[in-house]
């Protein structure tokens, strides 16, 4: 009996083609999340990203399910343990997306430190305007060089954000309850011979890195209910004029908290990639000019998601491999 995957989120064309070489079938239709339990009846496994979710209700509607993937880092919106509980295989990609992210990190950083969000977004809206009075209210731009980055969460996407840290000359604070000492090896490229370097890092606390970081970054699994990460607290800690960029969880930021330390001027730039509520409508934060704004994008890049795309449909092999090997045994 032919194996059926619903790619409700969508799936790169190269890990579409390794499930279907390897007899699957894939539809990549997609089904509103409320007609979810009834088609899922039809499927063995579901692969998401952020959109879809996948809780308890549903996966009790769904008893056939035997495989949840998600495409990306986070699972906050499966029901993890549940799902493992009822002995369905839940399956993410920690690893592909890391690059995507620390990148984007620094789309936000060049972009609050240069002005470039406030300059683009005056030119555009009026062309024809004081070319002068825009170029002089842009102009007060800082370089990323000699300062300090702080970073909130040293996993893999923290370490790739540390390396491009290193790359440009900043220094580098990492926080991680989990992670002492990381050796990060940085690739230098072709034109230096495809050498790597070694340097290591040493994690401090987090009351260290907000008191010392020029720019902070975070990257922190959060689910709806925690407690912010970065919120009126955290802020009346950290140095005057500082930047904090969020590329990880909407709400790991406090927005509310994040508009009075932008209002007070305690912080100087916000780049943000996720929100509280998506799509963020009404959000407050969007009427600053200080702010730089994406549509949570972090992994949307064709190389993160061919990555994704091929060890999603490695895992999802192996395990029905697995799962054929040990019921003929």
């Amino acid at each position: 009996m032919t194996i059926r995957i619903l790619a409700n989120d969508g799936i790169d064309s190269t890990g579409k083609k390794l499930l279907e070489n390897a007899g699957m079938e894939v539809i990549t239709n997609k089904v509103a999340q409320e007609d979810l339990a009834k088609e899922l009846l039809n499927y063995d496994g579901i692969t998401v990203r952020s959109a879809t979710k996948v809780r308890k209700e549903l996966i009790d509607a769904v008893p056939n399910l035997k495989v949840i993937a998600r495409a990306g880092v986070g699972m906050d919106n499966i029901d993890v343990e549940y799902a493992r509980s009822k002995g369905i295989r839940v399956i993410n990609t920690p690893a592909a997306s890391s690059i995507s992210v620390a990148e984007l990190v620094f789309a936000h950083l060049f972009n609050i430190s240069r002005n470039l969000a406030l300059s683009n977004r005056k030119l555009i809206q009026d062309p024809s305007g004081n070319f002068n009075d825009i170029k002089k209210a842009s102009s007060a731009g800082v370089e990323l060089k000699g300062k300090t980055l702080g970073i909130i969460g040293f996993g893999r996407i923290g370490q790739e954000t540390a390396k491009i840290a290193f790359g440009i000359g900043m220094d580098v604070l990492a926080y991680d309850p989990y992670v002492e000492n990381v050796d990060l090896s940085i690739y230098l490229g072709k034109t230096a011979g495809e050498q790597r370097i070694k340097i290591a890092v040493k994690t401090v606390s987090k009351e260290e890195v907000m008191r010392n970081a020029d720019f902070i970054s975070l990257h922190v699994p959060f689910s709806a209910g925690d407690k912010p990460v970065i919120g009126d607290e955290e802020i009346s800690t950290m140095k005057n004029g500082v930047g904090i960029v969020n590329c990880a969880r909407g709400g790991a930021v406090n927005e509310a908290a994040l508009l009075r330390g932008i209002n007070s001027k305690k912080v100087a730039y916000a780049g943000l990639d996720v929100f509280e509520n998506e799509p963020p409508v009404n959000t407050a934060v969007f009427g600053l000019d200080n702010i730089s704004v994406s549509a949570h994008i972090g992994a949307s890049t064709a190389e993160a998601q061919e990555r994704i795309g091929i060890e999603l449909a490695e895992k999802i092999i192996e395990y029905f491999k697995e799962t054929n090997s040990s019921q003929s045994a």
